[in-house]
């Protein structure tokens, strides 16, 4: 990473005004003293444990009595799966976006989805989107692909061993399955590939996890794997790691769209230009012409996928609904694109090829995680298809919203009103839906 000269200059000269060059460099030296109490407990989740964390803080009474509530308290044993080092909960806004509309081949019908937010404005948006999706009919939303990885690495001595080691393995991926298989009730093993980078060999599986999003149940199947090779393999590697970072678990890449990791999913939407002008202030023609310029931006900044901010929709979704909030990162790779129909309607889809969404598992059964759940009617088994679904729905609507604002000029006055609570003028009133905060 880089920093142009006259910044890091700037940056440099203002520290320097603060403190002098011998306390700066004091101030990074390492300290060899013992360090502060070591965060008792672990995964317990006793009064105890309790009680002997917050003694590590103090005058921590105010936060204390925020973050460790009667209710809290009640509920702590519940979370004992899901938490170390327990000291409370936070409490994060909930509010409703929709009705949302989805046509899909496991989501059927008009969802009222929960988004847990601190970002003033973003449901606002994301409910104005919604509305729009299911005044035109719903959106249409297909599950293309499912699976999740796990790419373990092997280092052998020499591209000659790579070649055996390589031969060998594709000849045992019925015993891979087999020992896989053996740690999981609902994760089976749906394919397998190979990838060589000198005498590096990556062993990249694929497998379907049920209803649940499988992070957890795909690592401890790929370690059986990597035990059963280490065990019976004629060339043993030097040394292997159960996940090499070829995978693409919670970060963005261009992998992305070549595969498939959780959940492949698209939705669309046709929109008629009465219905465009009506609730979001503009023309299919301006949207396209936006989304045109922005796809140009999008590229020039060398981003993963062009979209608006599917990121916001779905960590929103994420935080009320339990799921693993870090995959985020991979799951908001994606594209939204828009067309001007013959007719001057418009066409728009968003397609997803990495939601990590589950009903049943991690943060699922949680109290509030599960009511939320249970709200959109997704809970339990069988019904992570259909998330997925709604997912790529909730999505549509709002880029669909975003760019309206952007469009109509609704953009800044809406975080004017909603994030600031300020007007220019002492009449005027929020606009119907605001775009979501940068």
């Amino acid at each position: 990473m880089s920093a142009d000269r006259r910044q890091a200059s700037d940056h440099l000269e203002r520290l320097l005004r603060q403190h002098t060059q011998e306390e700066l460099l004091a101030r990074l030296t390492p300290r060899t003293g013992e360090p502060s109490t070591k965060v008792p407990g672990g995964s317990h989740l006793s009064d105890d444990a309790v009680e002997r964390r917050w003694q590590l803080l103090p005058d921590a009474a105010a936060s204390r009595e925020q973050l460790l509530d009667a209710h809290t308290v009640h509920q702590k044993d519940c979370y004992k799966h899901n938490i170390e080092n327990f000291i409370g909960t936070v409490k994060v806004p909930v509010g409703l976006a929709g009705p949302l509309r989805v046509n899909g081949l496991f989501a059927q019908g008009d969802y009222y989805v929960p988004l847990a937010t601190t970002e003033a404005a973003l449901i606002a948006s994301y409910s104005r989107g919604c509305q729009l999706l299911s005044e035109a009919g719903g959106c249409t939303a297909v599950l293309l692909n499912e699976g999740v990885s796990r790419a373990p690495g092997f280092a052998f001595a020499s591209l000659r061993e790579v070649g055996l080691f390589v031969l060998w393995a594709t000849e045992h991926i019925d015993d891979f399955r087999r020992e896989a298989e053996a740690t999981t009730r609902h994760g089976k093993l749906r394919d397998l590939r190979i990838t060589v980078e000198g005498n590096y060999v990556f062993l990249n599986f694929a497998f379907t996890t049920g209803d649940a999003s499988g992070q957890n149940m795909v690592t401890l199947a790929t370690e059986a794997i990597c035990d059963y090779i280490e065990r019976n393999s004629p060339i043993h590697a030097r040394h292997h790691f159960v996940e090499a970072n070829l995978s693409g678990d919670k970060k963005a890449s261009a992998q992305s769209f070549l595969l498939v990791r959780g959940k492949k999913v698209s939705a669309e939407a046709t929109l008629p230009a009465e219905l465009i002008a009506k609730r979001l202030h503009t023309t299919p023609e301006r949207m396209a012409q936006f989304w045109r310029m922005s796809a140009m931006g999008g590229v020039l900044s060398g981003t993963m996928g062009l979209h608006g901010h599917c990121a916001n929709g779905l960590a929103a979704l994420y935080l009320a609904c339990g799921q693993d909030v870090a995959c985020v990162a991979e799951s908001a790779v994606g594209v939204t694109r828009f067309e001007v129909l013959d007719d001057s309607a418009l066409y728009a889809s968003v397609t997803l090829p990495n939601v990590m969404v589950g009903t049943v598992g991690g943060g699922t059964g949680l109290p509030s995680q599960r009511a939320c759940l249970e709200i959109l009617g997704l809970a339990g088994p069988g019904k992570a298809q259909a998330l997925a679904e709604v997912c790529a729905g909730l999505c549509l609507a709002g880029e669909l919203s975003i760019s309206g604002a952007i469009c109509s000029g609704d953009f800044s006055r809406a975080h004017r009103l909603l994030a600031r609570g300020k007007a220019t003028k002492t009449n005027e009133e929020p606009p119907a839906a605001a775009a979501e905060q940068k």
